[in-house]
């Protein structure tokens, strides 16, 4: 049992989380359809970008906790660097990917049924939508530490 007391009594994870349940929570207000979804709060994509949160969250807690010049913070920057640029890139490129072959298969078989789900075109994160999720990771860890 001690190690579930830690991992609950874990601060830096505890906030990290929060961060990224905050950005989640915030998307049901920031649709395309300028109207509350509650839905939202389940999907990936959108503003702000909850991997950013997360991870710009975890690396400002551990920068004031171990300091900006440790090995810790370097390694937590470069994994956030990395889930980033997966967000704004990779996974959003498979997003466009979709859409495309959304519209294909529409333009193709013209009404015939399908065996096929309509693929998930909202994956990924456009460049601001990172940037918004990275400071709202930054400053709830500095409000809440």
């Amino acid at each position: 049992m001690n190690f579930f007391s830690e991992i609950f009594s874990n601060k830096v994870l505890g906030i990290s989380i929060f961060a990224c349940f905050l950005a989640q929570f915030i998307k049901i207000f920031t649709g395309k359809d300028k109207r509350i979804d509650l839905a939202r709060i389940f999907t990936s994509g959108g503003m702000p970008s909850s991997h950013s949160s997360f991870v710009t969250s975890l690396a400002t807690l551990v920068g004031l906790e171990r300091g900006f010049d440790s090995t810790g913070f370097a390694v937590v920057v470069v994994f956030a660097l990395i889930i980033m640029y997966d967000a704004s890139g990779v996974r959003r490129a498979v997003g466009k990917q979709a859409a495309i072959l959304n519209q294909i298969v529409d333009d193709v078989h013209h009404g015939k049924h399908i065996k096929q789900d309509k693929l998930k075109e909202l994956i990924g994160h456009t460049p601001v939508e990172v940037w918004m999720g990275a400071i709202l990771g930054i400053v709830v860890a500095l409000v809440m530490v």
